[in-house]
């Protein structure tokens, strides 16, 4: 395959952070043209394995009456927690459970290369982890978040599709220059979303399911807001990406987050030009407000 000519990429970062983007995008030419590389699993030390090991074993000891029943399914598909797994490995399960597999990146990666490799039911997945440092609390998304938080629900075929769905949407979002609020959905469903199940919310959202201190702060504290997702109320709201989210759109399934997205989205963004931002703590009259 090409390689990426010229030098390193630069990732679009639509969330508010007082931290840069980082990643390695040099990797002696192996990076591909669609921003993809091999897992470069010799270059895991004994360290790394044991860090992975332990953040697997600190959140999922966590999830249970916090994240989603089909989360809670689909875990135990990762395979290997005592080290970091081989993406193969994942991807003999995964495809056969809806012909998702999982990539190696090196980073953040631009919009339309991300938005194709989930059109083309390939999820990117950061080969890097954390440091020690940053055990806690990672800005942006590492190997662990990415496998952790992202890949169980990719067995769940409804989400699976509406994943793939999300991909081709983004393709056209771009064209329309709405990738920014395009961007804000993804973020407060796929990555900070809260469903209501039988026994009372619970976490569908990767940066949730990731975090050790925001998985019971989002389900349980009396202190963010919990409104239902409505499609532009979302798009239309900002976000900060290092800290616990002021608030969170609920759904009541998956079905329900593939219908409602299902839609061409070309009447919304029109609508939206015509529309004022929402800070993050904005609260609208309009608003259905989740109790916990």
């Amino acid at each position: 395959m090409a390689e990426i000519a010229g030098g390193a990429p630069e990732p679009v970062v639509y969330g508010q952070s007082d931290r840069p983007p980082r990643g390695d995008y040099s990797r002696g030419g192996q990076v591909r043209a669609d921003y993809t590389c091999p897992q470069n699993y010799a270059a895991y030390t004994a360290a790394d394995h044991d860090i992975y090991h332990r953040l697997y074993q600190r959140q999922s000891a966590l999830v249970p009456g916090l994240a989603c029943d089909e989360f809670i399914a689909a875990l135990p598909l990762l395979g290997a927690k005592e080290r970091i797994p081989r993406f193969e490995e994942i991807n003999d399960r995964l495809y056969k459970a809806t012909r998702w597999e999982i990539v190696a990146v090196p980073g953040l990666i631009p919009e339309v290369p991300f938005f194709t490799l989930l059109a083309n039911r390939k999820f990117p997945v950061t080969d890097w982890l954390r440091t020690p440092a940053e055990f806690d609390y990672i800005v942006e998304p590492d190997v662990f978040h990415d496998l952790f938080g992202h890949v169980p629900l990719l067995f769940n075929p409804v989400f699976a599709d509406h994943m793939q769905a999300y991909g081709a949407g983004g393709l056209k979002a771009h064209a329309l220059g709405a990738c920014e609020q395009l961007s804000r959905l993804y973020w407060y469903t796929v990555e900070f979303g809260l469903i209501r199940q039988a026994n009372g919310l619970r976490a569908y959202g990767a940066g949730i399911l990731s975090s050790s201190g925001e998985l019971a702060y989002a389900v349980q504290s009396p202190e963010p807001q919990r409104i239902a997702l409505n499609l532009l109320r979302t798009m239309r709201t900002r976000y900060k990406i290092d800290s616990y989210q002021q608030t969170y759109f609920v759904i009541d399934s998956f079905q329900q987050l593939f219908d409602m997205t299902a839609p061409d989205f070309t009447p919304l963004y029109a609508q939206l030009k015509t529309l004022p931002e929402l800070a993050a703590n904005a609260l609208l009259p309009e608003d259905a407000v989740i109790q916990r």
